[in-house]
């Protein structure tokens, strides 16, 4: 594993000191009052500092890793010898694997973004363009095209949709069960084609 060396280090210490100012104020203030002028001045950087890490306030409430917590490097470090879903589950789960890190903060988040339907469509947009990144890095490991292929974008969203329906579950069970198992299960029911449940007992 490779030591990030100090400018690295620098950098992770902002954005992880922008990304707590963030969740702070928006659980103190809720997310709409939110400025990214007041963030920055939590964190004690520049507003201009701000937008080196993060578009905008949504996103460093919900992706507070920034581009170190993307998609693509963990499947491009997947077995190449492993099927593509299968590949991309591993990713995944390594991805969700900070959300039980975290489970107090990212409960705080998605209470935030709860209460604040006004941040529906920058939420909904970034889920878009975290979707597309999937997409891009399944094209890359099938050899396709993200643009022209349809399994690229489908898979992608078959996964989007795993992690939003297995997000829902984990914050309703308090964390009771690891989000990374609950993704688990969501996409073993899809490769297993969907097939109808067993009725439950009465």
């Amino acid at each position: 594993m490779t030591v990030p060396g100090l400018r690295e280090r620098k950098k992770q210490d902002t954005r992880a000191a922008l990304a707590k100012a963030t969740l702070e104020l928006a659980v103190e203030h809720g997310l709409a009052a939110v400025t990214v002028e007041q963030i920055a001045a939590r964190a004690g950087v520049s507003y201009r500092t701000f937008f080196n890490y993060f578009s905008g306030k949504e996103e460093a409430l919900l992706r507070p890793g920034g581009a170190d917590a993307t998609f693509g490097p963990r499947l491009r470090a997947q077995d190449p010898a492993l099927p593509p879903l299968e590949a991309a589950r591993r990713a995944m789960r390594e991805q969700l694997s900070g959300l039980d890190a975290d489970r107090a903060g990212w409960h705080q988040r998605l209470a935030v973004v709860a209460a604040a339907p006004e941040a529906l469509p920058r939420v909904m947009e970034l889920g878009s363009a975290g979707e597309r990144e999937i997409s891009v890095a399944i094209a890359e490991r099938t050899g396709q095209d993200p643009d022209r292929d349809l399994y690229p974008a489908l898979l992608a969203a078959t996964l989007g949709c795993a992690v939003r329906v297995s997000l829902g579950r984990w914050h309703a069970l308090g964390g009771a069960r690891s989000m990374a198992d609950l993704f688990d299960d969501a996409v073993d029911v899809l490769a297993a084609g969907l097939r109808a449940p067993s009725p439950r007992p009465h």
